[in-house]
Parts: C-alpha cells; sequence; structure tokens
C-alpha cells in the first residue's frame, strides 16, 4: 500500500522525529513529495529538525513540528487535530521510544516509563488516527517501531522487552483489523537491527563497523513496505537475515520442544544453539 500511498499524497507523521530512524524516515517522505508532521519532545531540536527538512520538501508542502509526549493520550489527540487541519495522512509511523535500565524485579518507573512511552505511545497514535484515516478510505500506511528484543527477548533490560514485545502483538492485531475491515491502509512492523542513533551514539562516539546508519534501515523500510512486506526485520552489517530468522526459529523452538526459557542463553544448549545458528 506504501506506492499507492505516496502516489495519493497527503501528510507523513512521524513521532520522535527529530533524529535517528524518526528523523531519516521523515527526509525520505519529504523527497517522496509527502509533508511532514514532526513530532517529538517540545525544545529547540524539534524546531531545528523541522527546518531542515523545509529545506528539502517540494515546495508548497507543509513541515509541522508539533511538540507530543506520545504517553499522553491527550497530546497525541493534538498532534491528530494538527495533522488533520493540515491535510490527509498518508503515513504514520509511531517511531517515539525510550531506553532505561531494568530488572525482573526491579526499577518499577523505568518499567513505568518504558510501557508509557514505547507501548502506549504506539498504541495512543494509533486510536488518535486510524479512525479518520479509516473514514477518509484513502491509501495510507502504519509503521510501527518494534525491537528484535521485543522477539527474542533476550536477557538484560525485561522492561524495554516486555513493551516493544507488545508492540509486535498491537501491530500484528492492527494488521488483522484493518484487513477484516477493507479500508486501503496497511500496517508493518519496523523492526531495526543494530542501528547506529543517538542513544547508541551516547556511549558508544564514534559508529560501530557492525552497525547500520539510520538512513540504511530506513532505506530498507521503504524497499520493504514497496513489497508489502509486515514483518521488516533489518539485517545490519553483522547478522544477515538468515541469523535472524535462525534465531526467531530458535526462540520458538523453546516452546515447541519444552526447553528452558531463553535457552539461547542458558549454558546446557550454548553449544546446540550456535551450532544451529552457523548450520
Amino acid at each position: 500500500m506504501y506506492t499507492q500511498a505516496l502516489a495519493a499524497g497527503g501528510l507523513a507523521v512521524v513521532t520522535g522525529g527529530t533524529s535517528g530512524v524518526g528523523y531519516a524516515a521523515a527526509e525520505r517522505f519529504a523527497q517522496g513529495g509527502l509533508g511532514i508532521v514532526l513530532a517529538d519532545l517540545a525544545g529547540e531540536a524539534l524546531e531545528q529538525a523541522a527546518e531542515k527538512l523545509r529545506r528539502i520538501a517540494q515546495p508548497g508542502v507543509p513541515v509541522l513540528a508539533v511538540p507530543t509526549d506520545v504517553s499522553d493520550a491527550a497530546s497525541v489527540q493534538a498532534l491528530a487535530e494538527a495533522a488533520f487541519d493540515a491535510g490527509n495522512v498518508a503515513v504514520l509511523m509511531n517511531n517515539a521510544g525510550i531506553g532505561r535500565r531494568s530488572g525482573s524485579w526491579d526499577e518499577p518507573d523505568a518499567w513505568r516509563a518504558m510501557i508509557e512511552v514505547n507501548l502506549f505511545g504506539v498504541l495512543n497514535g494509533v486510536q488518535a488516527f486510524l479512525p479518520r484515516m479509516i473514514a477518509a478510505a484513502r491509501p495510507a500506511v502504519v509503521v510501527n517501531t518494534g525491537s528484535k528484543q521485543g522477539i527474542t527477548t533476550p536477557p538484560g533490560n525485561p522492561g524495554y522487552n516486555v513493551s516493544k514485545a507488545g508492540v509486535k502483538v498491537l501491530t500484528e492485531m492492527l494488521a488483522y483489523d484493518l484487513r477484516q475491515s477493507a479500508a486501503p491502509i496497511s500496517a508493518h512492523l519496523f523492526v531495526p537491527g543494530f542501528t547506529y542513533t543517538g542513544m547508541i551514539a551516547s556511549h558508544m562516539p564514534e559508529k560501530p563497523a557492525a552497525a547500520w546508519t539510520s538512513e540504511q534501515a530506513v532505506d530498507y523500510l521503504i524497499g520493504r513496505m514497496e513489497a508489502d512486506d509486515f514483518y521488516i526485520l533489518c539485517p545490519d552489517n553483522s547478522v544477515t537475515p538468515e541469523r535472524d530468522k535462525r534465531r526467531v526459529t530458535w526462540a520458538l523452538g523453546d516452546i515447541l520442544e519444552n526447553r528452558p526459557a531463553l535457552s539461547r542463553w542458558h549454558p546446557d544448549y550454548a553449544d546446540a544453539f550456535a551450532e544451529f545458528e552457523q548450520s
């Protein structure tokens, strides 16, 4: 549906749009001829990002900067009002996300913050925009940014993993409901690989060789949307699509074979996983 949405024109709404994959996506959407509604927390970074996009956008195409806290449903409703006042929405990209340290039985505030932003931020976007996008009956796409940590759920940050696993399930259900509604709107789960974003740069000043740039990840996203893929798991310079498939297959095998939870990281299964991943 992305090709049809681009041809129909309108606006791309991108949350978490001041940097990283959010800004790179907004830039590509502007280059494709769409107007941009850039949403992020209020501040100079939001205004500067919007000004850069105005220099890229085609003449007469709007670029709006709308301060938005995606964890606040009222704030996202205000974003929707601003967007629909400016035109039809062709792309909704629920991308805003945060990372905080968490453990299974500690850091409750971090858990709540990540679930409010990473999961409810996406839900708030869907609930604020989809009724009017469906009523418009125009080709459109919804992109929700997930994470491989929400699919294979590696140990280390359970709060983040849970928030992104929720995005996966929410997006799957959204795709089903849109299909049942016969609306000309497709949903896509965007799962970046190791991507060098501002969050990574804060503790890695130089881009690791294994990481993709945000632009590479977004170009992959757009190519897979053009092919109408729902699950868009990005590779990187270290992890190939085949390796991703093997990791996902192994994670599902924990259920099918009744192995210990997260057996990929269990000492009794380390050798078996290593052999499986390389086979």
